[in-house]
């Protein structure tokens, strides 16, 4: 009996957990034209030498919106992404697979989701990212995902960074 209980309450806390995350998690647009919304931020990229980090999910996938409250609420993560990217949300649901976009970026769903695109600002794929890989526990890895950012900036991919003078 003592085994039973323990395993109740541990269903009732690991859904009690889940809907802490998910509480008022409406992130993704699932009515939203995305290939017009895209192309508004690769052009706002393009403008201010930045690169596009595209986050594909949805508003029912809890590692969305873990990755959404880490990344907002470390300064050094948030500042990075504001000074180097433009962000947008692509959704994946049964209401909006945006399926011809998403084919056109050569299936990123095939990784689970989030899965993070990163779109120079003229447009073109430069990587996508598997988001497991950048996963600790129930949560994200500090040094992988800063690595991750890092790496994909506009500057770290122009290749005047690495001539020597």
């Amino acid at each position: 009996m003592k085994q039973v209980s323990v395993l109740v309450f541990l269903l009732v806390a690991t859904a009690s957990l889940y809907a802490q995350d998910m509480k008022n998690f409406k992130l993704y647009n699932p009515t939203e034209d995305a290939e017009k919304a895209l192309q508004q931020k690769i052009q706002e990229a393009g403008a201010g030498n930045k690169q596009v980090l595209v986050q594909i999910g949805g508003n029912w996938c809890v590692w969305c919106a873990r990755f959404q409250e880490y990344t907002t609420k470390d300064a050094t993560i948030d500042s990075l992404l504001k000074t180097e990217y433009v962000v947008y949300h692509l959704n994946y649901s049964p209401e909006n697979k945006n399926e011809k976009l998403l084919a056109k970026y050569g299936f990123p769903q095939r990784f689970g989701f989030p899965v993070f695109l990163i779109l120079d600002g003229k447009g073109n794929l430069l990587h996508i990212q598997d988001s497991g890989l950048l996963e600790e526990g129930k949560g994200y890895d500090k040094r992988k995902v800063l690595g991750f950012f890092n790496n994909w900036t506009a500057k770290a991919i122009n290749p005047a960074t690495y001539k020597q003078q």
